[in-house]
């Protein structure tokens, strides 16, 4: 298991590398809210509701010197939270407030900004709180993740190799699946055999488990149900859970339960070779569109271009889905340390469905798959736990050597 933080310096080489690049961009100040923001800054969890929990970057204008401290403005009843973060080993004013006092005031002070100065906002600063400090700084506001992309979505080595664990750890739990599915079983009994299975390959939580057997795979967004799985049923098992410091899992792999119909045999190379082609366009200086043209259009070549309805991928890191979105109209150039998936899918209505997910990171002259489990269309075995559990272990091992 990895440990709950990273090391301080990594959290303070994130807030002065802000302000670099907020300075370099003309961008006065800079304000984070709860949220995936917090917890890549300062590596703090807190979640305050109602009450304003926000850090603020100060920004050095040409000519000012050395930048302020950033500031954490914290409720005073959320204290006991923050030995839990980075904070008490980073260069950072932490200013406590209480219930009846102004906190956007506190915000504002510590942005020092003058009319007309542009402020960076995180976009999980909800317009309760924003509205107020723009009304106290008369500043105008960005999205702080268009603004400082180079920041948030290139991941750095150890960001990388968060995902890289938590890639490993989801493939091992696919390969325990085969010997889950049989016919009789629920897709419900399934999905919590999985979910205890994503935390004994050592996530720290679960976020999502699908299991889309026969026509409830032609739903992309169905979890699972009492439905039994029958023979020559198409099985979309998709499951993804929080590793280490916050960084998050995802892969679907698709299977069958006995003999595979002669129509989804079919489907499923087009889709192969669908996702394949995508992953193999993807490397530094392409758009985030490409990438979905190159799935989108081996699909609509071959006749199935109407049962592909949703984009091919997204980023992720410490949000499950965040830029880049992989999908037509995205017009964002890829660069090294960019994370997302790479999941075409098919889906036939009142049928079956289908989908091949992998995670990749863009390296300097393509990208890394960090998913390594099997791309052909899989075949349940029916096996007891114990031999599936086994069974996993081994595959797991065969693929990292």
């Amino acid at each position: 298991m990895t440990e709950s933080l990273f090391p301080s310096n990594v959290y303070a080489e994130r807030l002065a590398r802000a302000a670099r690049l907020a300075a370099d961009r003309g961008i006065g100040g800079l304000v984070f809210g709860t949220g995936p923001d917090l917890e890549y800054l300062i590596g703090s969890r807190v979640s305050s509701h109602e009450r304003l929990t926000c850090v603020v970057v100060p920004v050095a204008k040409p000519g000012d010197g050395d930048t302020a401290r950033p500031t954490l403005i914290l409720p005073a009843v959320e204290r006991g939270d923050l030995p839990a973060s980075a904070v008490p080993d980073l260069d950072v004013d932490v200013v406590l407030w209480a219930d009846g006092e102004d906190p956007h005031r506190l915000a504002a002070d510590a942005l020092g900004l003058n009319e007309g100065d542009i402020l960076g906002v995180g976009a999980s600063l909800t317009a309760d709180h924003l509205l107020p400090i723009l009304g106290l700084t008369g500043a105008a506001p960005v999205l702080a993740g268009d603004t400082l992309r180079e920041l948030f979505m290139r991941k750095d080595a150890a960001e990388i190799d968060q995902l890289r664990d938590a890639g490993a750890a989801i493939d091992r739990v696919h390969a325990r699946v085969p010997g889950m599915l049989r016919a009789g079983r629920t897709e419900e009994a399934i999905a919590a055999e999985l979910s205890a299975a994503i935390l004994e390959e050592g996530h720290t939580a679960v976020d999502f488990v699908i299991v889309g057997s026969g026509p409830n795979g032609a739903n992309p967004h169905h979890d699972f149900s009492g439905r039994e799985l029958c023979d020559g049923d198409v099985v979309v098992v998709d499951i993804g859970g929080t590793w280490g410091v916050g960084y998050h899992s995802d892969c679907t792999r698709t299977y069958v339960v006995g003999q595979a119909p002669e129509r989804a045999t079919a489907a499923w190379e087009v889709l192969r070779a669908a996702q394949e082609a995508a992953v193999a366009a993807v490397r530094p200086g392409v758009t985030a569109a490409s990438i979905d043209a190159a799935a989108r259009d081996a699909i609509s070549a071959a006749g199935h271009g109407d049962a592909f309805i949703h984009r091919t991928g997204h980023g992720i890191g410490l949000s499950l889905h965040e830029e880049p979105f992989i999908m037509e109209g995205n017009d964002l150039v890829l660069e090294p340390g960019m994370a997302f998936s790479v999941e075409p899918g098919l889906y036939f209505e009142e049928d079956f469905g289908m989908r091949l997910e992998d995670i990749v990171v863009v390296t300097d002259d393509g990208c890394e798959p960090l998913n390594r489990g099997p791309h052909e269309l899989v075949a349940a075995t029916g096996t007891d736990s114990d031999s599936a559990r086994a069974a996993g272990r081994a595959a797991s091992d065969e693929g990292e050597k």
